[in-house]
């Protein structure tokens, strides 16, 4: 019996956009040794997470590295790094999905560069439903198994499972930060993950990725 596809247009894919122009960004978490590992790479005996961040994460940018920072830049420590304009319309949708913690960032010249925050998504769940859903699924991974999206998925949700989150990961998903259509809305309504200005985040539709 052939699967039916998932119906587009109700859940998305949040990812940095790792295609953007330019020479990359140039900022330096200069103490990313007292950045506790996010929630989702943390042990379930241990408190990780920004909930457990005890030191203000410190930005350097350096001009001879790369350019001024996009509204969204991965890969500090596992967290984003978001502006205030990001932080603001995620707050807005979905305060209780996020958490954020300020940085100190410092310009070349010494001066205090705009609000930058690393951020994570809190909410994890067991989302993804399996028989409604085209995707890879690798098994001997934490959590016992692991949809894997390379190469493209078909990804369909369980409803009650969701419920009235606007943001989640998947415990079976590793990294991947899925959105509802109301926080994707929200996103393109303020300039974020467009077609022609991204700002540096992505927004695929999980029903066909």
């Amino acid at each position: 019996m052939t699967k039916v596809a998932p119906p587009k247009g109700r859940f998305y894919v949040l990812s940095p956009d790792m295609g953007a122009p330019g020479r990359g960004h140039g900022v330096e978490l200069d103490n990313g040794d007292e950045i506790p590992w996010p929630t989702y790479m943390s042990e379930p005996s241990e408190m990780g997470g920004l909930a457990s961040l005890r030191a203000v994460p410190k930005l350097r940018f350096d001009s001879q590295v790369g350019d001024m920072p996009l509204d969204l830049q991965g890969g500090f420590n596992g967290y984003w790094l978001v502006s205030q304009p990001l932080k603001d319309v995620m707050e807005n949708i979905d305060a209780e999905g996020f958490a954020f913690a300020k940085c100190a960032f410092q310009l070349e010249d010494g001066s205090e560069g705009e609000p930058h925050y690393l951020c994570e998504v809190t909410r994890i769940l067991d989302a993804i439903d399996e028989n409604a859903s085209s995707v890879k699924i690798l098994d001997g991974y934490r959590n016992g198994k692991y949809y894997s999206l390379s190469g493209g998925a078909k990804l369909s949700f369980k409803a009650a499972e969701v419920a009235d989150a606007h943001v989640f990961m998947d415990i079976h998903s590793g990294s991947r930060i899925y959105c509802d259509r109301v926080l994707r809305d929200a996103l393109i309504e303020h300039g974020f993950g467009t077609v022609t200005n991204p700002r540096g985040m992505w927004i695929e539709d999980a029903a066909d990725y």
